[in-house]
């Protein structure tokens, strides 16, 4: 029994002077401890130069949202305006061209008027035809306005957003590139320093 309990004394010893060597190496010099600090600063810097750098590329986004949006409801518009006028075309066309195979259907010769009756019914399908293109080119005109206009809707919002979370990004970049200099001893004059807009 006495020689398992020098052994368990044997085994624990190692672990107790490990532990003392490990203490005494964590016991940092004055030099050690600004390198430490300076290098925590360092990351706190990158941090905050990215954070700044994806809040730019977030307020772009949003420019651009904005941007294209607006270029789709131009877009809209116009296609809306050209088919509305083409609109007016064919049904002017329609309307002149079934005046007088009104009058021919009315009349008293029976081939005439079976034959305008018949004009009248391609008349008919061609004016449907037409009209029913111009409704599809309409309603892709409609879309893209309204897509448009959800666009910049958003990308205001998100505008908005980066905004201020590109202020507040910028407030911390500030301050951890004070903190920076004022630890390396640094001027104030370097470009980093300088607030980029």
């Amino acid at each position: 029994m006495k020689t398992i309990m020098k052994f368990q004394i044997l085994a624990i010893l190692p672990l107790f002077l490990l532990a003392t060597v490990l203490t005494q190496a964590q016991t940092l010099t004055p030099a050690e401890k600004k390198a430490a600090e300076v290098k925590k600063l360092e990351t706190a810097l990158t941090v905050a130069k990215n954070k700044v750098a994806l809040n730019e590329k977030q307020l772009n986004n949003a420019d651009s949202l904005v941007s294209t949006g607006n270029n789709l409801i131009k877009d809209g518009k116009s296609e809306t305006k050209a088919v509305e006028t083409e609109r007016k075309a064919v049904d002017k066309t329609y309307n002149t061209a079934k005046k007088p195979l009104l009058k021919q259907s009315t009349s008293k010769d029976k081939d005439e008027a079976t034959a305008a009756k018949a004009d009248i019914k391609a008349l008919d399908a061609q004016y449907k035809i037409d009209t029913k293109a111009l409704d599809a080119r309409l309603k892709v005109a409609t879309k893209k306005s309204t897509t448009g206009t959800a666009n910049v809707t958003k990308g205001k919002t998100t505008q908005k957003t980066a905004k201020d979370a590109l202020k507040l990004s910028q407030a911390s970049l500030d301050a951890a590139q004070a903190k920076y200099d004022a630890a390396t001893g640094a001027g104030d004059d370097s470009p980093k320093g300088k607030k980029k807009k």
